[in-house]
C-alpha cells in the first residue's frame, strides 16, 4: 500500500512575491514545500553562483597534515600508492588523484582490489605487497573508514597510510592511520555528505592551493577535476544538497561544454547526445556502465577510461564496459528472480545462496527492497566466507544494525540505507535471526508504508512548457533533492496501453496513458514497471496522479509528459 502525503498550500504572499519575480504558481509552491518559507531564501537557492564563504579544504580534519606528507613524498621522490574502492565513487576518486599526482609530479601507482578475490577496501595482503614492492606511503579513497586491522598491519609494515573516505566512521574510534580525513569527523568543516570523489577532490585541492601558494603551480586547474566529482558524486547516490548540488552542478556544466575523452567515449557507446548529460543520464547510464566493470571482472578498464588520453583505447574501453553492462543486467534479473523465491516473509528479505554472483548482490538486493518495501540482504556464499549486501528503507538505519550484529561479523560499513559485510557461513543464520528481530523491534504496527511525498496538488490545465523550463532550475536531482512530485486529481482517462519488454524477457512491464485535462487537451503519461497494473487503470473513468514532469523526444518533436509515481481512482 502507498500513501500520498501533498505539502501544504503555500500562503498567498509567498505565491504572490515568486510570481512578481517570475515563477509560475507551481514551482512556487514546490519550493515552499522543500522548506523555502521566504522569497529570499528560495531565490537565493535557485542562484546558481549564490555567494558566501568559500569552501576551504584546509577544514576538513587531518587534511593538512595529509598534504603535508603527500607533497613531503613527491619532493623526496617516494613511490606513493592510491589505493582505491570498485565502485564508480571509489573508481572517480581513483582517477582524480591520478590527475592530481601526475600533475605535480609524484612518481606514483593506483591499486584497485578485485571484489572476488580481496573483498571491499583495504586488505592486509595487498599492503603487504605493496610495502615488498617499494611502497612508503599509501592513500586509501573512497574505503578506510573501519579499517582497524589493516591500518595496524600498515603500521608494522612501515607504510605510511592516509585515508580519505566519507563512509560512517565505528562508535569505537579510528583506524591508526596517519592521518583519517573524513567529514564524519566533524569539526570546522560543516558539511558530512560528501561523496569518497568529493573528499578526494578536497585533498587534490589543498595539495593544488599549497603548491600554488609556495610559488610552483601544477599544470592542472581544480576545475579540471570537477566533472570527475559530479560523476562519482551522483553515481554514490549521496544527497545532493550543499556543497554536493553546487559540485555537480558545476560538473555536469563542465561535461557539457566539452567531456573528457574517456567520457566522450562513453557517453557515445550509451547513446547520450554531447550537451544533454544530466544527474539522471550519469545515474543511469554512465555510472551503471563504470560500474559493471567492478561488478563482473576487474573494475581497472573504468579507471583507465577516465585517465587515458588515446582514443581508439577510450572507444575500446567504453565498448568493454557497454557490454559488460550488458550482462551485469541479465545476470541482475537472473538473481533477483532467485533471490524473492527465497526472501521469506518476515520484516527482513534475507537470501543466501552459492550461485549468488557477489558482483551484482548489492543490485539485487535493491531490487527486493524495491518490490517488497522492507530491509533487504542477499549474500554470496562461497567455501569459508559469505558476503552479504543490504539495502534498507526510511526508518531502519542498516549501518547500526549491522554494527548491533559486529560478534557474528567479520567486517562490515555504510550508511543508513546501504551496507555490507562479510561472515562465515556457520553465522548466517544467527545473524538472519538477529536482524530478524531488531527489524520486527523497528517496524510500526502497521506496518512499513511507501510514502510518496507530492510537493503540491494542480490543475492539469495549470502545467505547461513555462513550468518545465522553471523546474529545471531546482536540479541537479537526486538524493536529498528529488525531482518535484506533482499531484493532480480528476484526469479524464482515455487509452491504457502495455508497452515495451522487461530485460528479464518478461513483458510487457510498463504502462501508457492517455489522458485530457480540463480544457480538452490531451496528455501522456508513462509508468515505468506499471504493466501489470493497466486493467486497474481501465476500470476507471478519472484517476488521480502522482507523477514527475518530463519530455518525450520522438522523430524530432517534442511533449510534455508525465512519469507515474502511482495513481489511483479519483477521489472525490
Amino acid at each position: 500500500m502507498t500513501r500520498w502525503e501533498v505539502a501544504a498550500r503555500a500562503d498567498s504572499a509567498f505565491l504572490d512575491a515568486m510570481q512578481a519575480a517570475g515563477f509560475d504558481a507551481v514551482v512556487a509552491q514546490t519550493l515552499f514545500a522543500r522548506g523555502f518559507a521566504t522569497p529570499e531564501a528560495a531565490l537565493a537557492w535557485l542562484d546558481p553562483t549564490p555567494g558566501g564563504k568559500p569552501v576551504d579544504p584546509f577544514a576538513l580534519t587531518d587534511l593538512p597534515l595529509a598534504v603535508e606528507r603527500i607533497l613531503g613524498a613527491i619532493d623526496a621522490d617516494e613511490p606513493i600508492v592510491v589505493y582505491g574502492d570498485y565502485d564508480c565513487d571509489g573508481v572517480t576518486a581513483c582517477a582524480l588523484m591520478h590527475h592530481t599526482l601526475h600533475a605535480l609530479g609524484a612518481r606514483f601507482s593506483v591499486y584497485i582490489p578485485n571484489r572476488f578475490e580481496e573483498g571491499y577496501g583495504l586488505n592486509a595482503r595487498a599492503l603487504e605487497e605493496l610495502a615488498a614492492n617499494g611502497a612508503r606511503l599509501v592513500i586509501a579513497v573512497d574505503c578506510g573508514a573501519r579499517a582497524f586491522r589493516e591500518a595496524n598491519r600498515a603500521r608494522e609494515l612501515g607504510l605510511d597510510l592516509i585515508i580519505t573516505d566519507h563512509h560512517d566512521l565505528d562508535l569505537g574510534g579510528l583506524p591508526a592511520a596517519l592521518a583519517v580525513v573524513n567529514p564524519k569527523r566533524g569539526g570546522a568543516y560543516g558539511f558530512d555528505a560528501l561523496a569518497g570523489v568529493g573528499v578526494a577532490f578536497r585533498l587534490a585541492q589543498g595539495l593544488l592551493r599549497t603548491r600554488k601558494a609556495a610559488g610552483r603551480p601544477a599544470p592542472l586547474a581544480e576545475s579540471a577535476l570537477i566533472d570527475l566529482v559530479a560523476i562519482g558524486t551522483v553515481a554514490d547516490v549521496v544527497p545532493l544538497v550543499g556543497e554536493n548540488r553546487a559540485l555537480v552542478r558545476a560538473g555536469l556544466a563542465a561535461i557539457n561544454r566539452g567531456p573528457r575523452l574517456g567520457v566522450s567515449a562513453l557517453m557515445k557507446a550509451a547513446h547520450i547526445q554531447p550537451g544533454k548529460v544530466d544527474a539522471q543520464a550519469i545515474g543511469f547510464a554512465l555510472g551503471p556502465r563504470l560500474n559493471a566493470a567492478g561488478r563482473l571482472e576487474s573494475a581497472r578498464a573504468a579507471y583507465e577510461l577516465l585517465v587515458t588520453d588515446n582514443a581508439i583505447w577510450a572507444d575500446e574501453l567504453a565498448t568493454t564496459l557497454n557490454h559488460r553492462n550488458e550482462q551485469r543486467q541479465t545476470l541482475t534479473a537472473e538473481m533477483a528472480r532467485r533471490a524473492l523465491e527465497l526472501a521469506g516473509e518476515g520484516a527482513v528479505a534475507f537470501a543466501a545462496d552459492p550461485t549468488f554472483n557477489a558482483g551484482v548482490i548489492g543490485l539485487a538486493a535493491a531490487r527486493l527492497a524495491e518490490k517488497h518495501f522492507r530491509p533487504s540482504i542477499v549474500c554470496a556464499v562461497s567455501e569459508g566466507e559469505v558476503r552479504g549486501s543490504c539495502r534498507s528503507i526510511p526508518g531502519f538505519d542498516i549501518t547500526a544494525a549491522l554494527d548491533a550484529c559486529r560478534d557474528l561479523l567479520l567486517r562490515h560499513g555504510g550508511h543508513a540505507a546501504a551496507a555490507g559485510f562479510t561472515t562465515t557461513p556457520d553465522r548466517v543464520e544467527a545473524l538472519h535471526a538477529r536482524l530478524e528481530a531488531l527489524a520486527q523491534a523497528a517496524r510500526p504496527t502497521e506496518g512499513w508504508e511507501r510514502v510518496i511525498r507530492a510537493d503540491g496538488e494542480f490543475p492539469l490545465a495549470e502545467i505547461n512548457w513555462r513550468t518545465l523550463t522553471q523546474l529545471r532550475q531546482l536540479e541537479p536531482h537526486g538524493a536529498g533533492n528529488p525531482r518535484p512530485t506533482l499531484v493532480v486529481r480528476g484526469a479524464r482517462k482515455g487509452s491504457v496501453d502495455r508497452i515495451g519488454k522487461s530485460a528479464e524477457g518478461e513483458g510487457p512491464p510498463h504502462l501508457k496513458l492517455r489522458l485530457r485535462d480540463g480544457w480538452g487537451a490531451s496528455w501522456e503519461a508513462l509508468g515505468w514497471r506499471m504493466g501489470e497494473r493497466a486493467a486497474e487503470a481501465a476500470a476507471c473513468e478519472h484517476l488521480d496522479l502522482a507523477f514527475h514532469l518530463d519530455v518525450n523526444e520522438w522523430n524530432g518533436e517534442q511533449r510534455l509528459q508525465l512519469i507515474l509515481q502511482d495513481f489511483r481512482p479519483a477521489q472525490t
